[in-house]
């Protein structure tokens, strides 16, 4: 039992410490007072018994330092005594101390509030059953077509899905769901309400492994056309019916019809985003032919895989499926391949960019608050100098000295550290509320593993900010720094030249940042100023949907429009109206592919033509001042059964029609009846969404009566367009009580809207290049600051020689001016390299943007010389002989 009774020996050695070192001193003292008491008998006086004593039994602290280090946890003993004389040595100077806390703690709170975001958006897996065998499957086109996302994949249509399903067996199920709306109205009074929804086929929630919280999922007879199942997600259950359980099994109207609530889905469960707030059977709604149909895409695939099967294999058969549906069918938009995407990317596409931005930022500004702490711990540890080398001179090791230093560095980052938790706590409820449709916002929040990011953030701030300057105050020799004079030692040039190089370093970061900040407020400037192609000022837009369980004819879809545009025209100060399925700016809106009748038919294999959707009533054009180029707009003869005619986009006449006279010519549409529509004008082009490429458009009859468009109304006013918002929804009321209307925005807002993450990143980007700068700032002013003080004999004698106050002011202005000029060319020649990798990010702006390089080094020299010129205007101004009395 020997290990055991050494084990119980060094427990209480090291929790009784006091108590024993109490020991210790008092049988080191016995034994020297035996020593002398010997030598006393031996004949020697006094004080020879006691120095015999003292050279016989050694130095009693050595002695005792020895034998406390035989007892083990001398390492927690002098970390604690290094911790104490630490807290010590910061509350002697609490401005110091205050202000590399405050930095330490913006730095690690705004690392840590984005860290979290990221891990909730992009590194925590999704809350479903084994999501790492989930996938997502689009369509592929192998050539160079690409749609306005950017993302050369399409979504699937319905038989393609079913086919996929049915013919393939490398997964072991396959799932599809697409968007959908609906106007939820109540029996009892209550306000209708335009919700989003999904359509889910019977499978999804089984294949994601998604139980419910009350009642069932679907099952396979309700996914039909005529299905009447829907569940209900936590939120609408909880707000709209007030969180009853006996819902379950109810009915509630959607569109007009009337659908059985099944179940209600987990508080949990927010895909493919919280905006969804009912769920519908995939196949309910849709006409039966749709199903059927191949050049419909509007469906989201989720397929899982079997174990032990690879993706490859999998997608494989899936890809053999679609290529023989690609041959079987090629006057239709049906892609030749297929391609997957993870859940995790899929969810996070629009925000992953701005997300990989936003950390580089705020890597950067943490880099830039280390500096700045190292930078204030070398002035800190310049009056330290004598007590360090004195400390050495009695036999303190160089690593003791190091670890006491860096010691002081960990508290201070401890309590920065500490402060920033606390701040990300709020600055990350800020940022997930802000962004707008970041996914599984929900599922943001600090937890264990956010604190043990924190923490080692703190240990690597310690390590950078603590770790340069205790290794150079702790490198002289003692003889040498108790020979100078503490101005000597205070200036040397050693470390004048770390705090210089330590600020060159953060100045170049500062560049970077700054040019980065630059060159995105510049691109979201560009944003802002994109021409949409139609009136923006005093332009109000809303939107609705008429159901088809009420609107189920041409007819009465017909009969309410035009009534509603009479109306809304009457209203006083309205300009103009103009209805169609999508207002510029607001969205991609559909596509279709086509063929031109008086064109040789296209080879096997060539790409199709493609062109947005839109409809448009006849005053639709001259209401938003999209200009008639040629031939004329819509009127009211253009209607149900008329000869179905269309109007197109001068960016569909240049690219399909190579200059050439369109009017006249025909477009044969597969998906819209199938049908020849004679083009009878070409109007000016119009964004679809700020920041993306122009491309064609064509616009169909409004009075053609197609059912399955919404309504998308744009009121120009003579004044502000608000004040017509109520009495416009008045008349939607007055048509149809149940009827809701959203999105009621002016079109800058919808622009504004649209932008929003755009403006957000640019705005959190600027901001810590603001913030950087200001370190940068207060870190030069520091150095010049430092460097006046030290030099103050110096300067006293120059001035007492005959040196001009000029010439003095001249000298530190120097001094304090090199480091920034040294760190703004390493910035700049760092930034022409790394901004390379931002030109994805950018719109209309180039990475190597003369202005906003000049406009980032002007400002920066300002900042620069403004830091320097109070120092340095104190210092030409300094009495010598005051300045020589202080020596």
């Amino acid at each position: 039992m020997r290990w055991f009774d050494q084990l119980r020996m060094k427990m209480r050695m090291l929790f009784g410490r006091g108590a024993e070192g109490a020991h210790l001193d008092d049988e080191l003292q016995f034994h020297l007072e035996r020593q002398i008491a010997e030598n006393r008998a031996a004949g020697l006086s006094g004080d020879e018994a006691r120095a015999a004593a003292l050279r016989a039994f050694g130095n009693p602290l050595a002695v005792r330092e020895q034998a406390r280090a035989t007892w083990g946890g001398a390492t927690v003993e002098a970390f604690g005594r290094d911790v104490r004389y630490g807290v010590r040595t910061l509350l002697r100077t609490p401005a110091f101390s205050l202000m590399a806390v405050l930095v330490m703690a913006l730095c690690i709170g705004a690392a840590t509030s984005l860290f979290t975001i990221v891990r909730s958006v992009l590194l925590r897996p999704l809350p479903f059953r084994d999501p790492d065998r989930l996938v997502m499957v689009y369509e592929h086109f192998r050539d160079a077509r690409s749609n306005a996302g950017g993302f050369n994949y399409n979504v699937v249509s319905p038989a393609d899905f079913y086919d996929w399903r049915t013919q393939t067996h490398g997964f072991e199920d396959m799932a599809a769901w697409r968007y959908a709306q609906f106007n939820i109205t109540g029996e009892h009074g209550e306000l209708p309400e335009l919700v989003n929804a999904a359509g889910g086929s019977w499978n999804l929630f089984s294949l994601l492994g998604v139980q419910p919280a009350l009642g069932r999922t679907f099952v396979e007879s309700e996914d039909r056309t005529d299905g009447t199942a829907v569940m209900l997600t936590w939120s609408v259950f909880e707000r709209r019916f007030g969180g009853d359980p006996t819902i379950v099994g109810r009915q509630i109207h959607l569109d007009g019809k009337l659908y059985t609530v099944v179940g209600v889905l987990p508080q949990s469960f927010a895909y493919p985003d919280a905006k969804i707030q009912v769920w519908v059977t995939y196949a309910s709604g849709m006409p039966a032919e749709v199903l059927k149909h191949h050049d419909f895409h509007f469906t989201r695939v989720v397929a899982r895989l079997r174990p032990n099967v690879s993706l490859a294999s999998a997608l494989s058969e899936v890809g053999a499926v679609q290529y023989q549906l690609h041959l079987q069918y090629p006057q239709a938009p049906v892609a030749e391949d297929v391609a997957p995407r993870s859940m995790t990317d899929d969810l996070s596409r629009n925000v992953k960019k701005p997300l990989t931005i936003l950390m580089c930022a705020v890597g950067c500004m943490l880099l830039i608050g280390c500096l700045n702490v190292a930078n204030l711990l070398v002035a800190r540890s310049a009056s330290r100098q004598k007590e360090i080398a004195i400390r050495g001179a009695l036999g303190a090791q160089r690593f003791a000295l190091i670890c006491q230093q860096m010691t002081e560095s960990l508290l201070v980052c401890v309590a920065g550290g500490a402060a920033g938790v606390m701040l990300s706590v709020g600055a990350t409820r800020w940022l997930a509320s802000r962004w707008k449709d970041l996914p599984t916002a929900q599922t943001v929040h600090v937890d264990g593993v956010v604190v043990g990011f924190a923490c080692l953030l703190v240990c690597v701030a310690a390590l950078l900010a603590g770790f340069l300057p205790a290794l150079s105050f702790s490198t002289k020799a003692a003889f040498t720094i108790l020979q100078a004079s503490s101005r000597s030692v205070g200036g040397s040039l050693s470390r004048t030249g770390l705090r210089k190089t330590l600020l060159t370093i953060e100045i170049g970061v500062t560049v970077i940042l700054l040019i980065a900040a630059g060159l995105l407020l510049k691109s979201f400037v560009s944003l802002r100023a994109t021409e949409l192609g139609c009136a923006t000022e005093n332009v109000l837009t809303l939107s609705y949907s008429l159901p088809m369980a009420k609107y189920d004819k041409p007819e009465k879809v017909n009969a309410f429009n035009e009534t509603l545009l009479e109306r809304v025209r009457a209203i006083p100060g309205v300009r103009g109206v103009a209805l169609g399925s999508t207002i510029p700016g607001a969205g991609y809106g559909g596509d279709d592919v086509f063929t031109i009748k008086e064109r040789p038919p296209l080879k096997a294999g060539a790409e199709l033509p493609d062109a947005l959707t839109r409809t448009a009533d006849p005053g639709y054009f001259s209401a938003l001042e999209i200009p008639l180029l040629e031939g004329r707009f819509f009127t009211h003869d253009d209607r149900l059964d008329q000869t179905k005619r269309i109007i197109v986009s001068r960016a569909l006449v240049r690219q399909y029609f190579q200059g050439g006279d369109p009017i006249g010519k025909h477009l044969h549409v597969p998906a819209r009846d199938d049908a020849d529509y004679e083009i009878v004008g070409v109007v000016g082009d119009t964004i679809w969404k700020v920041g993306e490429k122009t491309l064609p458009m064509m616009y169909f009859p409004l009075l053609a009566g197609m059912i399955d468009e919404g309504g998308a109304l744009a009121v120009r006013t003579d004044g502000d367009p608000r004040t017509v918002s109520l009495p416009v929804q008045k008349q939607i009321a007055a048509l149809d009580p149940q009827l809701p209307v959203t999105d009621v925005l002016t079109l800058p807002e919808v622009v504004g809207d649209s932008l929003s993450n755009a403006r957000f990143s640019a705005t959190l980007v600027l901001a810590f290049a603001g913030l950087s700068l200001l370190l940068a700032c207060v870190g030069l002013y520091g150095v010049l600051s430092y460097l006046m003080t030290q030099r103050m004999t110096e300067i006293g004698i120059r001035i007492a020689l005959g040196a001009r106050r000029e010439q003095v002011l001249t000298l530190m202005l120097g001094d304090g001016l090199r480091p920034a000029l040294l760190g703004l060319v390493i910035g700049l020649v760092a930034s022409a390299a790394a901004v390379r990798l931002m030109q994805s990010f950018l719109y209309e702006t180039q990475a190597l943007d003369p202005l906003v390089f000049a406009l980032v080094a002007g400002t920066l020299l300002l900042v620069a010389v403004l830091a320097c010129v109070v120092p340095a205007w104190r210092a030409s101004h300094l009495d010598p002989m005051q300045a020589l009395r202080t020596e």
